[in-house]
């Protein structure tokens, strides 16, 4: 069946206590996950990847929790390596350049100055952000949990790569038929190049979605899309081979708080396409995709258990810890940024991936393998649908 064209309407709701994702294995974090109205749907329409961590005895959205911009820099190569990555630490990305665009549901009152305060927090310059309603007027998020997803894509895109500009574009109903893809694609292009982040899917696959494939080409462009929150279980638009899909790890720090490693995260998502074809980037792989794309291509932080901090005034009245692959997607968008690969397509930002993926010596390099965890299907050495080829450790080869 045809995706909706119709977005569900979201209306202020009780938030849901998510039982799923039980704390990460070593983590020092214990609390309850939570998911916001955003997160439901019925498949064909758009929602978010996205959870709240409240830790035990309760949030306090006056003081920022959970990874921060010079952690998770850290902990990915994106500013030189300290010991242990402590979210303490204040070593912060300074690179970054031309343009990200992020394609969120709706505007949000807030995002300008909720922007502003994340940043002037962890000392990173103020943002420069443009927004965009192809559809000519957006209604207000506020409250909805799009807010609080608005939110974390354009702080954490902006925490790994602060010198890039920033276009937020928004949709109605569809973010295909009003031009909001495209319309972000064509703003980052004329910037001189960059990403696009797309932090939502459709809940899995469905009949005609390669139709939608062609929204996702733009030169000088390279996609990304957040491979859901599902486990195991492939979502549009991560399957497109136009898209670099975005999985998911959990952070492992010790009992000092120290960074050690990255499972797999058990809701993150992956897996086989029934529909899209295999790309000829994946041809390193097909001995285990055969002939249709499998996702996810590269993973990063998503456990709300070792979640992000982000500052958002109209959900969480200040700082909430918040996880799911709707991290991984900007964070990933903004690593790319900031590691100065503008190629001409996300077509050969994958193909480059893949070919670093099958020279040992700059895998070994530039990406942890991640081994341990299962998101319904086993992380295990090499690529898999639990983490794809695993998450960045470096911008370059040693």
């Amino acid at each position: 069946m045809r995706r909706s064209v119709l977005l569900l309407t979201i209306t202020a709701a009780v938030i849901l206590v998510v039982t799923q994702f039980a704390p990460a294995q070593n983590s020092p974090a214990r609390g309850t996950v939570v998911a916001p109205p955003s997160t439901k749907g019925v498949p064909g329409l758009p929602r978010t990847p996205l959870y709240i961590f409240i830790p035990e005895g309760g949030a306090n959205p006056s003081i920022p929790s959970g990874e921060t911009p010079a952690s998770i820099a850290c902990i990915y190569g994106v500013t030189k390596k300290t010991a242990g990555c402590p979210k303490s630490g204040t070593v912060l990305p300074t690179g970054g350049k031309n343009a990200i665009a992020v394609t969120e549901y709706g505007t949000n009152s807030t995002l300008q100055s909720d922007a502003k305060t994340f940043a002037s927090t962890f000392g990173l310059p103020a943002p420069n952000i443009t927004e965009a309603c192809p559809a000519g007027s957006c209604p207000s998020n506020n409250g909805t949990g799009w807010d609080l997803e608005t939110a974390l894509d354009v702080q954490w895109a902006h925490a790994m790569a602060p010198n890039a500009t920033q276009y937020v574009v928004e949709f109605v109903n569809d973010p295909f038929g009003e031009g909001v893809v495209t319309k972000a694609a064509q703003l980052v292009a004329a910037a001189g190049g960059g990403e696009v982040s797309n932090s939502w899917g459709y809940g899995g696959e469905f009949s005609g979605e390669t139709a939608d494939d062609k929204y996702f080409v733009q030169s000088g462009v390279v996609f990304f899309a957040s491979a859901g929150d599902s486990g195991a279980t492939p979502q549009y638009p991560s399957t497109s081979p136009n898209v670099v899909s975005a999985g998911g790890t959990t952070i492992i720090r010790n009992g000092s708080g120290n960074y050690t490693t990255q499972h797999g995260w058990s809701g993150g998502g992956g897996g086989l396409s029934a529909i899209e074809a295999r790309p000829s980037y994946q041809n390193v792989i097909k001995s285990i995709v055969g002939s249709h794309r499998g996702t996810p291509d590269v993973s990063a932080d998503a456990d709300p258990n070792s979640g992000v901090a982000v500052y958002n005034t109209t959900y969480c009245g200040g700082w909430c810890i918040v996880g799911g692959t709707s991290v991984a997607s900007p964070v990933l968008a903004g690593i790319t940024n900031s590691a100065g690969d503008f190629l001409t397509s996300t077509k050969a930002e994958n193909t480059k991936l893949y070919k670093e993926y099958g020279s040992a010596t700059k895998y070994k390099a530039l990406f942890l393998d991640v081994t341990v965890g299962n998101n319904g299907q086993p992380c295990k050495k090499g690529w898999d649908y639990c983490s794809g080829i695993g998450a960045p450790k470096s911008l370059k080869a040693e």
